[in-house]
């Protein structure tokens, strides 16, 4: 009996040592992928939440099957070590999110990770175009770069959905010419309801030879997609480079942002549509013309309707 009792004993005092207080404050921790109970319980240790002893052996005792899961947790103030355990094999991770808005350009992708304190290492101005704009969970302590390369595989993955599915109306002959054209269109209207109707503008343009005279493209060589915080300048229209498409005709040589899922589906499948012009009415929208001399009116009306409101 000696021997069970002591066993009995010492069960006792590990269940006491497993339950022996909660944590004494709110504590972040970041749970490594593969990590055993003895690491985790470490990390605990050193954050203040728990004892590595206390952790382990509640662990071993009441631990189940269930492994714990990689991530970033809040432990909260008097939490025990039960506790803990099983929110490290619930998975309910914090949820840290960086959020790339359609039309970003690259180099503010950039700025917005490198001011994430949260984040890790340097990391080059990614690609343009190479983004798909998305909300991406993050943990603490995690690289920049690994940030990007799921930024880069979501895009991937995405481009070669919809061009799988692209009609024979697009103008893109590849990857590159379709995410430019994308960005331009997420330039270019704010409203989800013209995004196919502009890509047909662009498409018939693109299809006589005429040039797609797209602001957005003047702007892209003097700020790399940053706003110009002023009008655009007579020279600026008149400039001869490799993006400004007011001095050529075609494509740029690549895109100027990183543009939207619906841009890209709407370049891959433009509206078929016999519209050459169009103009912005001051609402977030635009206003269609087939000819040269209806959106010159155009023009004239939502002009003067903007001097009325005091825009111009």
């Amino acid at each position: 009996m000696r021997p069970f009792r002591w066993l009995t004993m010492a069960i006792l005092a590990l269940l006491l040592a497993a339950c022996s207080g909660g944590a004494p404050r709110d504590a972040e921790v970041v749970i490594p992928p593969g990590a055993s109970i003895a690491r985790a319980g470490e990390i605990l240790e050193k954050a203040g939440a728990v004892s590595a002893s206390s952790f382990r052996n509640h662990a071993r005792l009441f631990g189940g099957g269930d492994p714990i899961k990689p991530g970033e947790y809040k432990i909260e103030k008097g939490m025990d070590s039960g506790d803990i355990l099983r929110l490290l094999q619930s998975g309910k991770t914090i949820q840290r999110l960086v959020m790339i808005p359609e039309g970003m350009p690259s180099i503010m992708v950039w700025d917005r990770l490198m001011a994430e304190p949260r984040l890790k290492g340097d990391i080059p101005v990614p690609a343009e175009g190479s983004i798909l704009p998305d909300s991406y969970a993050f943990t603490t302590g995690e690289s920049r770069a690994a940030v990007v390369a799921r930024m880069q595989a979501a895009m991937d993955r995405t481009f070669a959905e919809l061009w799988a599915r692209r009609s024979p109306r697009t103008a893109a002959k590849d990857r590159n010419e379709a995410m430019t054209l994308a960005s331009i269109v997420e330039k270019e209207t704010s409203l989800a309801s013209e995004r196919r109707t502009v890509a047909g503008v662009y498409t018939n343009r693109l299809a006589i030879g005429m040039k797609l005279q797209a602001d957005p493209t003047i702007i892209y060589p003097i700020t790399r997609g940053k706003p110009l915080g002023r009008r655009i300048l007579r020279s600026e229209i008149l400039a001869v480079n490799d993006y400004n498409t007011y001095s050529m005709i075609g494509l740029p040589k690549g895109p100027i942002a990183n543009p939207g899922k619906a841009s890209i589906a709407a370049v891959l499948d433009p509206e078929a549509n016999d519209y050459l012009y169009f103009v912005a009415k001051g609402d977030g929208g635009h206003i269609f013309a087939r000819t040269l001399a209806e959106h010159n009116a155009n023009v004239q009306k939502w002009y003067q309707l903007r001097r009325e409101r005091g825009e111009m």
